[in-house]
């Protein structure tokens, strides 16, 4: 382990700003990443991700263990409070097929790592009895979005389940609650969308737009409220934020929707409410990198999902 003593010039700096210019660890990503997984100690004793915020003091003693064992993993105390909610639907030695709850990110933001626990996170921590074991990111969904997410365990297993989503072979089918009554009850939605970097949301993009990617999807209406509708989505292209943007551009944005409304009017106050976007990746079907078959999973509505349909058919 290396170690350093706090010099008076670097008082006051935090922990992880100190970390990424005064190490190798070339970036405050890096270092956060460093202290999510034991890696930092500080007066001899490690210290975890909300460590980084720390104001340093002259003096202080503060040591890197890069090699330390078992640190390839993030941290158990990292995700200890939440390690509860994965849930795992299937495993074996290509792939993870998890059931995401609402308010995780499926990996870290950039320049976040170690900020929050992530799926991903508790991935790492359910195989932390198992050094050699590795989750790989195969698609992503939004974080107050609920439902299947899949991991590769292989680089080649990765490889493969991810060409698949490029040549958009994967069943992908939500379920969503959106407002009003969509007219014709069934059909196709495309759309050219453009992801604005700076406002950090998608926008309808004209075809010259050098930005616009295509964006297609099969909807279908399954069960009509009065004031609102439960439809399927199949997607076709798996654009960031999809279904939210491309049903609030009909004037059907989703229940609980805050950043995507457009011109939509408000959601009428005897209208039950959900606390999140009401959208919920129910199947997800793929061919198996290994066995090469086809394969598919189904997610049960989270609980305030159901409660909202609940509602919806009582009134």
């Amino acid at each position: 382990m290396r170690e350093w003593i706090v010099e008076s010039a670097d008082a006051g700096m935090r922990l992880d700003q100190w970390l990424a210019g005064r190490t190798d660890a070339g970036s405050r990503r890096r270092a956060s990443e460093w202290l999510a997984r034991g890696k930092v100690f500080v007066g001899g004793e490690p210290v975890d991700a909300a460590a980084g915020a720390h104001k340093l003091v002259a003096g202080e003693r503060v040591g890197v263990w890069v090699d330390r064992p078992g640190s390839s993993k993030a941290a158990d105390r990292a995700v200890h409070p939440v390690r509860h909610l994965l849930r795992v639907l299937h495993e074996d030695e290509s792939i993870v097929v998890v059931d995401k709850p609402v308010g995780l990110l499926v990996e870290p933001l950039p320049d976040r790592a170690g900020e929050e626990p992530t799926l991903f996170d508790l991935l790492a921590d359910h195989y932390r009895h198992a050094p050699r074991a590795r989750s790989y990111v195969v698609h992503r969904i939004d974080r107050d979005t609920s439902g299947l997410v899949l991991f590769a365990r292989t680089p080649a297993a990765r490889d493969l389940l991810k060409a698949q989503f490029e040549e958009r072979t994967p069943e992908r089918v939500y379920l969503a609650v959106v407002l009003g009554r969509p007219s014709p009850p069934r059909g196709t939605w495309r759309d050219q969308l453009a992801w604005d970097p700076s406002a950090l949301r998608q926008r309808k993009a004209h075809a010259s737009d050098a930005r616009a990617k295509d964006a297609e999807a099969h909807f279908q209406v399954t069960e009509q409220f009065a004031d609102a509708a439960m439809i399927e989505v199949a997607l076709v292209t798996g654009k960031r934020n999809q279904i939210r943007v491309q049903a609030a551009l009909r004037g059907h944005p989703l229940l609980g929707e805050r950043q995507y409304r457009f011109d939509a009017p408000p959601e009428p106050p005897a209208l039950p409410r959900i606390n999140r976007q009401a959208l919920h990746a129910w199947k997800l079907g793929f061919i198996h990198p290994t066995s090469r078959t086809r394969v598919a999973y189904t997610s049960p509505l989270p609980e305030d999902l159901a409660a909202l349909l609940a509602a919806l058919r009582r009134s």
